[in-house]
């Protein structure tokens, strides 16, 4: 009798599979119950989210740039300061200066980010002038916060033939609600068609075609096809590329096999093998 009742001690710590988990009462939420780390506010974020407030001095700090990509959309790059990326505990309490980000396009969320790079196609941006916006989370997906405010960067940016993003200049911020950055950016144009075409769709937590290998000739261009039936991001590895996939909605993403070698296509939220790159 001892001896099960050590074994389901040591199964309400770890788990399934043996990974530490956050428990909390019935009927409570990850957010009521990490509460320990700064002040849970009432007030949310404008999507849901409850604000975690801390103070200024050593608070998490972010900005954000954005350069055009040499095939497609641009690159952006979150800078951070008091704050590290932990997408291995993303769901559990909620640590100081720990956490992931969400990227917002004029409100709309685009992605959760779980590093400082991110690829934005230009297909996921419509023409016209708009607002990117990053905002910082804890594991617990409440909203760190300074003085009632989440911390976050916005900077303006601008899609079309030719176009330009705006220059803007941040503004005096309290520490811990940074504004971004905006660097010129002109929308990549005349880009030269695909070689290579793999369309792809996931549904129920599946791959339609089932994963298989898509075989390249150095140099040449692909293009990745993917409807998600659930909001998730693509990432290539080896190439760093990343796609936002919307929910529903078939994203494109467009890069030149410029290296050889068996590169994995998965998805972040859903950790699923899409495809291998197979580049000779």
């Amino acid at each position: 009798m001892v001896a099960v009742l050590l074994v389901l001690a040591g199964g309400a710590v770890t788990g399934c599979g043996g990974r530490a988990t956050t428990h909390h009462k019935p009927g409570t939420t990850h957010e009521e119950a990490s509460g320990g780390v700064g002040t849970l506010l009432e007030a949310q974020d404008g999507t849901g989210h409850r604000l975690r407030e801390v103070p200024a001095r050593g608070a998490p700090e972010v900005r954000l740039t954005a350069r055009p990509d040499s095939e497609d959309g641009w690159n952006l790059q979150l800078a951070v300061t008091n704050f590290r990326f932990t997408p291995d505990s993303t769901g559990g309490g909620a640590l100081p200066g720990a956490g992931h980000a969400h990227l917002e396009l004029d409100g709309r969320k685009l992605a959760r980010l779980y590093g400082p790079w991110f690829h934005l196609p230009a297909a996921q941006v419509p023409e016209g002038a708009h607002t990117l916006t990053v905002r910082l989370y804890a594991d617990d997906h409440t909203a760190w916060a300074v003085a009632g405010k989440a911390v976050e960067a916005g900077l303006p940016l601008t899609a079309g033939p030719g176009a330009q993003a705006a220059h803007s200049h941040p503004a005096d911020a309290p520490s811990g609600s940074a504004t971004g950055t905006p660097t010129g950016a002109a929308t990549p144009t005349g880009t030269p068609p695909a070689d290579r075409a793999v369309t792809l769709t996931v549904r129920d937590g599946k791959v339609h075609p089932a994963p298989g290998r898509t075989e390249l000739k150095r140099g040449e261009r692909v293009a990745l096809r993917v409807t998600s039936d659930r909001a998730d991001t693509l990432h290539v590895h080896g190439y760093d590329k990343e796609l936002a996939l919307p929910a529903g909605q078939e994203a494109t993403l467009v890069l030149t096999a410029d290296r050889a070698g068996l590169f994995e296509v998965e998805t972040h939220e859903s950790e699923l093998l899409l495809t291998q790159l197979l580049v000779r």
